[in-house]
């Protein structure tokens, strides 16, 4: 396949670092930052060349008569639509854009989008949302991701005292007979994929893959039943992204947003859908408004400013207050493992979330609903198993996976299971791989 990327900054260049893991594809990567290039160059392998986007002499030089997939992913959402537009005309086979405005997002545009040669868009306010909504649908759960409309869910939770299995082999507490799996563990800058022997420790950031229906037991098990679970919600800044998770925001959460902008606070009163959310004009890093407006009844508190610093700190005083669910952007990779290390809850980035969902297309069918655990460095994917799959003529325990990898589990006729050594895998089913530092095309050749 031959995808060329337009963009070297944020998104293209994770995006560049996801692709690196193989060899499989013909990647370029074309942008006009020098800087950002001789970066690329230096630190991957993938051919990056300096030139504009939406030059028809640059994207005739890199081929784009050939292009598989075109993916225009720059800071300027009007370079990318246009550099989507040229690379149809010139023959590519499929384009996705990166838009800032929602009504490019919009399903009633779709077809206006695809007559300029945009086949696609990625709306990455819309992509962060959805995983700030799963972040809050439990007080107790780092990170919360549903398979195949919730039949599977897997679970990220920070390990404290009061776990049950902490400091024993898995394979005396997390047996064929257990209704859960763990399958991933991120334990200081390490992460685990799993095997009997290992044991879980305490503040181990630990995913866990269960079923709806024992969901209450594995928080019983992980000692968080203590937890209050959210009703109120407090978010400091009232950007694009807040916009959006106030949209999707279930009826039952109450939502404060504390915006310092005066007419972005008028602009949020005329866009809000008017379920009972109160936009609030202060600086929510002030304490005594926090107060003021009853952080201490809040059970969580999402920062979403365009500051990754001052997400973490807000986060932080928001937990010295009481609340125990926090929800941070950051979008400066550099600070990921500070955060983590802060304690900070879950954290979202919206340049990891956004390059996930593009490198799902570049997969073929089989593969869908990609995540990125950015805490753990780990991939998380839906498989769909097609007819005549190699991994459908053995049972799971002679199937031999890439290295860090693991099947965490899979649905079968609209149900979900576990998955145990024994199990065979038939054509149909929806699988769940967990894998760290691998390239999911190798894993992708099994089920297809």
């Amino acid at each position: 396949m031959k995808i060329i990327i337009a963009g070297a900054q944020d998104v293209g260049c994770y995006l560049a670092t996801l692709l690196s893991r193989g060899n499989s594809e013909d990647i370029t990567i074309i942008d006009e930052s020098a800087e950002a290039i001789e970066d690329i160059n230096q630190n991957l392998d993938i051919l990056a060349i300096e030139a504009s986007p939406i030059s028809i002499k640059a994207l005739k030089a890199v081929n784009t008569e050939d292009a598989d997939l075109f993916i225009a992913v720059t800071n300027d959402q009007e370079v990318n639509m246009c550099a989507c537009g040229l690379a149809k005309a010139l023959g590519a086979k499929q384009t996705v854009a990166k838009v800032e405005d929602y009504e490019y997002a919009s399903a009633k545009n779709e077809e206006t989008l695809r007559k300029m040669g945009i086949d696609s868009v990625i709306y990455p306010e819309m992509l962060a949302a959805q995983d700030i909504i799963n972040g809050l649908k439990m007080s107790w759960v780092r990170q919360r991701w549903d398979v195949h409309d919730g039949k599977l869910v897997m679970l990220g939770i920070k390990l404290r005292e009061n776990c049950q299995i902490l400091n024993r082999p898995l394979k005396e507490v997390c047996g064929a007979q257990e209704p859960y799996h763990v399958v991933a563990i991120k334990r200081g800058n390490e992460t685990i994929i799993p095997g009997g022997n290992d044991v879980l420790k305490l503040y181990d950031m630990t995913y866990f893959m269960t079923t709806p229906e024992y969901i209450p037991y594995v928080r019983q098990m992980v000692g968080k039943e203590d937890y209050t679970d959210v009703s109120n919600v407090m978010i400091m800044g009232g950007g694009k992204c807040a916009l959006r998770t106030v949209h999707k925001m279930p009826e039952y959460l109450h939502t404060k947003i504390i915006e310092i902008d005066p007419a972005r606070c008028e602009k949020l009163n005329e866009l809000l859908p008017g379920k009972g959310e109160l936009v609030i004009n202060g600086d929510a890093r002030d304490t005594s408004l926090l107060l003021e407006e009853g952080i201490r009844n809040t059970q969580a508190f999402v920062a979403l400013t365009g500051n990754s610093e001052t997400n973490i700190l807000a986060c932080l005083t928001a937990k010295r207050h009481g609340v125990r669910k926090t929800v941070a952007v950051v979008e400066n990779v550099d600070y990921i493992d500070m955060a983590e290390s802060l304690d900070i809850g879950t954290i979202i980035n919206k340049k990891a979330i956004t390059a996930a969902h593009i490198y799902q297309m570049m997969l073929k069918g089989s593969a869908t609903n990609i995540r990125f655990l950015m805490q753990a460095k780990a991939d998380v994917a839906e498989f769909t198993v097609q007819h005549g799959a190699p991994v459908t003529k053995k049972k799971i325990y002679e199937v031999t996976l890439p290295k860090g990898c693991t099947i965490g589990g899979l649905v079968r006729q609209g149900e979900g299971m576990l998955v145990t050594g024994g199990t065979q895998i038939l054509e149909g089913d929806i699988v769940v791989v967990f894998c760290h530092e691998t390239d999911m095309k190798r894993i992708e050749k099994l089920f297809g």
